[in-house]
């Protein structure tokens, strides 16, 4: 079986009148980001974290009868990683006693920054670091994936998170998500045509100008690009779900059987292909490495949405936060590839299949906050 071409299909009819309007307001009166840009980086992800940031989805319009489901993967999700290192679940008032209830008292929730939905690596502020000392955050426009969701909340989450930690916030001269920038902390980034050189996120913009923002964003000063998938997913394919740095020359990409033919299959073949000729922003040759992907009918999710992505995984501090989709040969090769490029930290593996099924994974749920 191949992957199905319409990850998170379902989300994409929740709120598109309410979703436009957000839009109008995000992409007015940028301020731009490229002042601190000399001095600020976005690190890689594997440095220590202050805590991470989550929130709480409570939304019966978005998720239907799924949303039980995927409250109880969140809640998973955030008490793992808060055996490591802090955690901040945003929520609404009204859900906030149900994800304190199902996180548990190892998890902070706070009612201070409403939501409309979980996916906080695209709705949260991408936090830098000066090498001094020094924390500020930009936040991307979050404009619902292309007006494709309502995102009223979720469009002010960045700043408001930002607010609440203290630090400068800016905006950045592009609208985009965390998850469709992939960055190795030394000036290096890349990502997919499809999520960012798109109209419904970019209009009238050249990839030339939006790599130009994306750079003065991150810190970065080079954008290895991908073609990616365009309007089969809500996201418009995300490189996080296929494309990892692990530290500056270095990268991971999940790959498919050899009999899968799909969209997204010959998508991670090409960016595996990329990321094995170009060098880095330093002039550092590119070593690419394969994590192999699980065989859809051995998986335990029949949803034709589902995303089932080991390179989805998380850094928190001292372990590594991945999923297991019931391929055993996989699930098991997985974890022993993760155990063996982070042999310093703890591999969790999470039954997270009632998120799998809206598209997304556990880096999508999480944002990190480095120690400055």
């Amino acid at each position: 079986m191949t992957r199905a071409l319409n990850r998170r299909g379902f989300l994409v009819a929740a709120g598109v009148t309410a979703a436009g309007a957000a839009l109008a307001t995000t992409t007015q009166g940028f301020a731009r980001a490229s002042a601190a840009a000399g001095t600020f980086r976005v690190p890689v992800e594997d440095v220590r974290h202050t805590r991470t940031w989550m929130a709480w989805p409570d939304s019966t319009s978005i998720w239907g009868g799924k949303l039980s489901g995927v409250q109880a993967d969140i809640a998973l999700i955030a008490r793992t990683v808060a055996k490591y290192e802090p955690v901040v679940m945003c929520a609404n008032p009204g859900s906030a006693a149900k994800a304190r209830s199902m996180c548990g008292s190892s998890v902070t929730v706070i009612t201070s920054i409403p939501v409309d939905d979980c996916w906080t690596r695209d709705s949260g502020p991408v936090f830098r670091t000066d090498g001094a000392g020094g924390l500020d955050a930009v936040g991307l426009n979050f404009n619902g994936w292309g007006n494709k969701q309502a995102h009223a909340k979720d469009a002010l989450v960045a700043g408001r998170i930002a607010a609440w930690v203290g630090v400068p916030f800016s905006r950045a001269d592009l609208v985009g998500e965390g998850g469709a920038v992939e960055q190795d902390g030394a000036g290096t980034l890349m990502a997919t045509r499809s999520s960012l050189v798109n109209r419904n996120r970019n209009p009238g913009m050249s990839e030339r100008q939006i790599e130009a923002a994306m750079c003065a964003a991150y810190g970065a000063s080079k954008v290895i690009w991908f073609d990616g998938v365009r309007g089969q997913d809500i996201t418009d394919d995300h490189v996080d779900a296929t494309s990892r740095f692990l530290a500056p020359g270095e990268a991971l990409v999940q790959m498919p059987l050899a009999t899968d033919t799909d969209a997204y299959a010959r998508d991670a073949r090409q960016q595996y292909s990329i990321l094995s000729t170009p060098t880095t922003a330093t002039g550092l040759p590119m070593d690419a490495m394969r994590l192999q992907g699980p065989d859809y009918d051995r998986i335990r999710s029949t949803n034709r949405d589902f995303l089932a992505s080991y390179a989805n995984f998380y850094l928190c501090n001292d372990a590594v936060i991945s999923a297991h989709f019931g391929d055993t040969k996989a699930d098991a090769a997985a974890r022993a590839t993760l155990a063996r490029l982070y042999p310093d930290r703890v591999i969790e593996q999470l039954d997270i299949d009632r998120l799998g099924t809206g598209g997304g994974g556990i880096h999508c749920v999480t944002q990190q906050q480095p120690a400055a």
